[in-house]
């Protein structure tokens, strides 16, 4: 781990790295996908291991899974964030389903925190579940918003109402 790069991004860089090879397929079709040995990627995978990922591996697993996680964590190092070349047609029944995705994903990362929280400690297991309960808040809340925006242009009406 390099002392230029504070421990949390480090972290924040592998959990994305962990998405990723998931999203992708697991460890043995991401090594595929990167033409890398299974060890390699189990090394990416592995939240104890100082190994992160190339570029060109992450670059490959991105465009295989149209998912720019560690490319996002990435930027927000640096300041910045990502923005959609373009927000597609969101149906109604989609911006509803992602509000709920949100409240269930809320939910989970709530029950998550108090589990964890009930006896006063807070272990490293403990700590990288609340991690993947924010993920996926997260990635609820970026659906939503891309919802949200293209209800902004395209309208919302919303079914049974007069």
């Amino acid at each position: 781990m390099s002392d230029a790069l504070p421990a949390a991004w480090f972290y924040r860089l592998k959990a994305a790295q962990r998405d990723l090879i998931a999203r992708a397929g697991g460890i043995e079709r991401s090594a595929d996908l990167a033409s890398m040995s299974k060890s390699q990627v189990g090394r990416f995978n592995n939240a104890g291991d100082p190994d992160l990922m190339p570029l060109p591996a992450v670059l490959m697993l991105e465009a295989e899974c149209a998912s720019p996680l560690v490319t996002a964590v990435m930027a927000e190092l640096n300041g910045r964030r990502l923005a959609d070349a373009e927000v597609g047609d969101t149906a109604n029944a989609s911006i509803m389903a992602s509000h709920a995705e949100v409240v269930v994903q809320a939910g989970e990362l709530m029950a998550k925190g108090a589990i964890a929280f009930a006896d006063g400690r807070l272990t490293p297991s403990e700590a990288a579940g609340i991690d993947r309960s924010a993920a996926s808040l997260e990635n609820a809340v970026s659906n939503l918003r891309q919802a949200t925006a293209s209800a902004r242009v395209n309208g919302l009406s919303v079914v049974g109402s007069k």
